[in-house]
């Protein structure tokens, strides 16, 4: 899943006569969440169930979640199954965005830890390990402290 790099296809764009040239040529879309997160556990040889358990998820919310019946997860949850699925931190950003969901952002807090966990290919245990040792509220918890 080699994709172009951003600068390279903005040369291009702001190179072409028209937007219109630059569509027809490249089909820029918003990446679709369900259909990522297949395609990443398929490039990993992963199974579904794995990436679900890995991730901490229930079941049954996570099989709606590859399968597509429910489409917008939380930015936690989605930084949960790029722990799940061991992926890099731009595959992590592209899962947030077709998500819907912000890029982590390393000047925040939370997210610098999670980006360093990223980095270092941490389990899931050991990034809410570092976060709840840093006084961040873990992944999977929601607002009020409750998991």
């Amino acid at each position: 899943m080699e994709e172009r790099l951003t600068e390279e296809l903005l040369d291009e764009l702001l190179s072409s006569p028209d937007p219109a040239s630059y569509i027809d040529q490249h089909r820029p879309n918003r990446r679709d969440f369900t259909q990522y997160i297949n395609e990443l556990a398929a490039a990993r040889g992963l199974e579904r169930k794995e990436v679900i358990a890995a991730a901490q998820l229930d079941s049954t919310y996570g099989y709606m979640l590859f399968s597509g019946k429910r489409r917008h997860p939380s930015r936690d949850i989605v930084l949960q199954f790029a722990f799940g699925m061991h992926l890099s931190l731009l595959e992590t950003d592209r899962l947030l965005q077709a998500a819907g969901a912000s890029k982590l952002y390393c000047k925040d807090r939370r997210d610098a830890i999670v980006i360093f966990c990223l980095d270092r290919q941490t389990s899931l245990d050991e990034a809410n390990e570092a976060l709840f040792r840093l006084g961040e509220r873990t992944l999977g918890e929601d607002k009020q402290g409750k998991r």
